[in-house]
């Protein structure tokens, strides 16, 4: 039902042209990239917190903004907003109370199962080197989390050394932020 009532107001809002004010082109007039975590208390807050604009950024998102391999897809968006978009920073932007720092994958695991996953499933998976400790831990402190994020994306061979990498934390109740490190 929530999809039919989007795309009825979507029918709307193209037919009386109201995107007309976000028009912009794909170069992001900050030449920052954003990313962080998919918190749907940030959607509005994050931007608002920051004086972001429609086409100010490129926005990344995934699960408690964490990136733990060089070469996953957010790590390689990162790179592509450098090369092809003229993006000239890098902040990574996690926030306080998230779900990410009390996931224990055993408990994700079960409720897998829960939903209708076969046990066999998630057997095959980790026979074929899935391991789900390492792909849904949560982390101890967001600070942290966004060291370490912020250290992948510094070391990685691929990144320009002109380009600053951040880390920052967001209060989801208040829109503060604290900066966690900050490149100059």
């Amino acid at each position: 039902m929530h999809l039919e009532e989007m795309l009825a107001f979507n029918k709307q809002f193209v037919e009386g042209k109201k995107y007309e004010p976000y028009q912009t082109d794909s170069i992001p007039n900050k030449r920052m990239v954003i990313f962080t975590c998919m918190e749907s208390r940030l959607v509005e807050l994050l931007p608002k917190a920051l004086n972001i604009q429609n086409g100010d950024v490129k926005m990344l998102k995934n699960a408690g903004a964490i990136i733990r391999k060089p070469f996953d897809s957010i790590m390689k968006s990162i790179l592509v907003a450098i090369y092809e978009l003229q993006a000239e920073e890098v902040t990574v932007i996690g926030h306080y109370d998230c779900g990410m720092s009390h996931i224990q994958p055993g408990n994700l695991t079960k409720k897998m199962m829960d939903k209708g996953i076969p046990e066999a499933t998630i057997q095959t998976l980790e026979n074929a080197g899935i391991d789900f400790h390492d792909e849904f831990h949560g982390f101890d402190t967001v600070e942290e989390s966004v060291q370490q994020s912020v250290s992948i994306i510094r070391n990685h061979p691929l990144l320009p050394s002109h380009i600053k990498v951040h880390g920052l934390v967001i209060d989801p109740a208040t829109g503060k932020v604290d900066v966690v490190t900050k490149q100059d």
